[in-house]
């Protein structure tokens, strides 16, 4: 009896601790894990999902045919801890600004940064645009919304300075979780040569943004977030809660510019309010796109775009 007495609980602690890591599994595989990629062919050209990419659809196509057929440079890089990072540098002129362009979670550069390209040589600028970790062609399986990504991008920033022009001037820019990445990454100490920041449809924190699309599934996301939390610090890692873009813009002294579109059903326009207000930059702006869906405020009003991203960077340029 006196056996039985310990034995009890101690099978209802072991089966507690299973039931924990089993769904904290679950979340990570769902949310952080990113399997094995398959290689896009040539006659392949992957545009976002969703109906509300379906009218700027082959605008996108066409944007990735024209920067297949560009003169580019394949580049890459390796990360603190190892992993091999690629990328690819489309230069409009020696000696004209670089801007280094992150994509969107389980994007790819191609994908999501093809307008980028057609917009930096529209202005005058040179395109360096990577596949995150975990990636397209680059190394890796977690994907960390921004904690480990801004660090590969101060990685970015050295290779441009060290390889392409040490006396480049640079904007980090990023649409989505790439805006998540560059607000991350400047709110710590950047060389000179980084003079700006665009950050395109970036969320708050990896929390907020984890709990929203929980929300948005039907699932009950504050008894859930800390499993998907406590499966990134096990299984993947990092801890989601420790750094994040409003964090940094508290810190960030760097010109930046948002945009966001006022009908963004993935990640809230709000957030990029919030990320506004927090901004401790003296040269800030905000930019929200009427109609526009979230990564779209290039497509829907492009004009607008090129007229806002010109005024905003060219003193500084």
């Amino acid at each position: 009896m006196e056996l039985l007495y310990w034995i009890i609980p101690l099978c209802v602690l072991v089966f507690a601790v299973l039931i924990v890591l089993s769904v904290s599994l679950v979340c990570f595989f769902k949310i952080f894990y990113s399997p094995k990629r398959k290689p896009v062919g040539d006659d392949e050209y992957p545009t976002p999902a969703g109906r509300i990419y379906d009218a700027h659809r082959e605008q996108m196509v066409q944007w990735i045919k024209d920067i297949r057929a560009m003169e580019r440079t394949d580049v890459s890089i390796t990360s603190y801890d190892g992993l091999k990072l690629c990328g690819k540098y489309y230069e409009y002129k020696k000696g004209a600004p670089i801007e280094i362009l992150f994509h969107g979670y389980r994007g790819t550069a191609e994908r999501d940064l093809c307008g980028g390209v057609y917009r930096c040589f529209e202005l005058g600028r040179n395109a360096l645009i990577v596949d995150h970790r975990s990636s397209g062609n680059s190394e890796g399986h977690v994907i960390t919304f921004g904690a480990k990504e801004s660090r590969d991008c101060l990685d970015w920033i050295d290779f441009a300075i060290n390889n392409i022009d040490k006396d480049a001037k640079i904007i980090i820019t990023g649409i989505s979780m790439g805006a998540a990445t560059v607000m991350t990454a400047a709110g710590k100490k950047l060389p000179e040569n980084v003079v700006g920041v665009l950050a395109d449809c970036g969320y708050t924190s990896t929390k907020e943004i984890v709990k929203k699309v929980m929300q948005d599934m039907k699932l009950p996301a504050n008894i859930l977030y800390p499993f998907a939390r406590l499966s990134a610090i096990i299984f993947g890692g990092f801890d989601p809660d420790k750094d994040s873009p409003i964090k940094s813009m508290k810190e960030c002294r760097l010109p930046i510019i948002f945009f966001h579109g006022d009908v963004d059903a993935y990640v809230p326009c709000s957030m990029s309010e919030q990320n506004y207000a927090a901004c401790a930059s003296e040269y800030k702006r905000l930019v929200i796109t009427k109609g526009a869906g979230h990564g779209l405020c290039f497509p829907v009003d492009t004009e607008e775009y090129f007229k806002e991203v010109r005024a905003f960077f060219d003193p500084y340029l």
